[in-house]
């Protein structure tokens, strides 16, 4: 495994944007069973999820949470050394869409921007890799916009995918500061990559065709085209609950921590089941773990932040956090790390 220490670095504020319009799971009626509907709102637990329009793309979202952020927390522009941002939706192949947010948000021509890739884990992911910058002289403060539109990679006749992902993109300031020492523990399992895949890309293993245009049988009544994604929920299932616990308690031992120092787990918002399972090999209450998954559902890296903005809005938060992310690669991210008066925003709405 990987294992982060970060000292003298926090985030110092938080916001989040979700597409105004709604998609309500009783809306699958022409694809799923009143039996699968109701297992998805109960079980899973997701009741509706928001859905971008053809006109809005990932980075509006996050531009939107980013502007707010900085108006909302009084920094000014020019003070931002570095821009991150992480989505597996990015405006183009070529060139990276945090250029593109470095210009529209007017920030300084000496802010270094990098595009990361990686879905439900790049939270953390990215998170540990804007601590790890912020930790380097001549970085203070790094902008960690996050966030991703997969409604726009599902088939409409996806039974096990298009009910489940919805649509986010979040904004997180990471400076310099007293915030003590954060660790992150990181990692990946390659050889399972095929339980999460958009096979057709250009320039990439399986280029783009006619061929992968067209959709095609792919069992169980789902129509799938190669540009679509595809994902094996069972397996992802039984990997999460066998390494979320794992991961957290090597993340105890790392940090030198127990549940008892821990006040919030901010979990990747996959499925409520999940997260149930994982309460209970962790021994703590579920309580302790927050969800939002009815209103949301599983937003992919933008999930952990959006948890904060809508469970938090509008405060001054402090608390012990454990935070792990989990999915495609398939890779996970743990992170123990302090919340101190961090500035959870206002959850905007885009349409």
């Amino acid at each position: 495994m990987a294992r982060i220490r970060c000292s003298n670095v926090g985030i110092r504020a938080i916001n989040a944007c979700v597409p105004k319009q709604k998609k309500r799971t009783q809306e699958f009626s022409s694809i799923l069973s009143a039996g699968a509907i109701a297992d998805i709102e109960h079980t899973v637990g997701i009741a509706e999820r928001r859905i971008a329009g053809a006109d809005i793309c990932t980075s509006d979202l996050c531009y939107t949470a980013a502007a707010q952020l900085l108006h909302d927390n009084g920094i000014e522009p020019q003070s931002i050394d570095m821009l991150l941002f992480m989505s597996q939706t990015g405006d183009y192949k070529i060139p990276m869409t945090s250029t593109l947010l470095q210009d529209r948000l007017g920030l300084p021509k000496s802010c270094a921007c990098l595009d990361l890739v990686n879905a439900c884990s790049g939270f953390v992911y990215a998170l540990s890799t804007a601590y790890s910058y912020a930790s380097m002289e001549g970085i203070n403060r790094v902008l960690l916009l996050t966030g991703d539109t997969l409604s726009k990679l599902l088939s409409t006749s996806d039974t096990v995918s298009a009910p489940v992902f919805g649509d986010a993109g979040t904004a997180v300031l990471v400076e310099k500061g007293s915030y003590g020492s954060s660790y992150f523990e990181l990692g990946s399992s390659g050889r399972d990559y095929e339980s999460i895949i958009i096979r057709a890309e250009n320039g990439g293993r399986n280029p783009i065709t006619q061929d992968s245009l067209q959709e095609r049988d792919a069992g169980d009544g789902i129509m799938r085209s190669g540009l679509q994604l595809k994902m094996e929920g069972m397996d992802v299932f039984s990997f999460a609950i066998t390494t979320v616990p794992k991961s957290i308690r090597a993340l105890y031992e790392y940090s030198g921590t127990t549940d008892a120092d821990v006040d919030l787990y901010l979990l990747h918002q996959a499925n409520r089941y999940i997260l149930d399972i994982v309460a209970k090999k962790l021994k703590t209450a579920r309580e302790k773990i927050p969800t939002n998954l009815g209103l949301y559902g599983n937003t992919s890296s933008a999930s952990i932040p959006l948890l904060l903005c809508t469970e938090f809005e509008h405060t001054k938060l402090s608390k012990r956090c454990v935070l792990c992310g989990f999915g495609a690669g398939l890779s996970w991210a743990s992170a123990y790390l302090r919340l101190t008066d961090c500035a959870i925003g206002t959850l905007a709405e885009l349409s």
